[in-house]
């Protein structure tokens, strides 16, 4: 799904923020009336994850609404160009074949990247192939 479907522009009247709820306002309550009153919508990513802008005088403050747990690692790359003010709009190139879907960045989890020998898988690794000799005292 590209970008341009998700923008208010591209997706037409349907294309609205959903509400923040009682619990946003719970846990983050500046960030709830400041998305309420002064947040304009942008857009949604695959993710759920809400993007909004306030114009300012210089530069627009831009951020985003997570649709689940708060980890920035989430948020798509296009959109990530969006909210550092890299492009003035989301990026909306279609996917290539070769470009692999956004991934999280899992490292201190249960999926992080584990090697073979890895205490968690085992500790067994394959033995060295290299021709070294430990040195022992014994030995001239």
């Amino acid at each position: 799904m590209s970008n341009a479907a998700q923008t208010p522009a591209a997706s037409g009247p349907s294309a609205k923020a959903r509400p923040l709820g009682l619990t946003g306002l719970i846990r983050n309550p500046g960030l709830y009336f400041l998305t309420l009153f002064r947040g304009r919508f942008v857009g949604r990513d695959e993710a759920g994850n809400q993007y909004f802008e306030r114009p300012g005088k210089q530069r627009a403050r831009r951020w985003v609404v997570y649709a689940g747990v708060q980890d920035p690692s989430v948020v798509p790359p296009e959109w990530h160009a969006w909210l550092h003010h890299l492009t003035d709009a989301p990026l909306a190139a279609p996917r290539r074949s070769w470009q692999r879907p956004h991934l999280p960045n899992l490292t201190g989890t249960a999926q992080s990247y584990r090697p073979s020998g890895h205490d968690y898988k085992g500790g067994q690794r394959a033995p060295a192939s290299a021709d070294y000799e430990s040195w022992t005292p014994d030995q001239t």
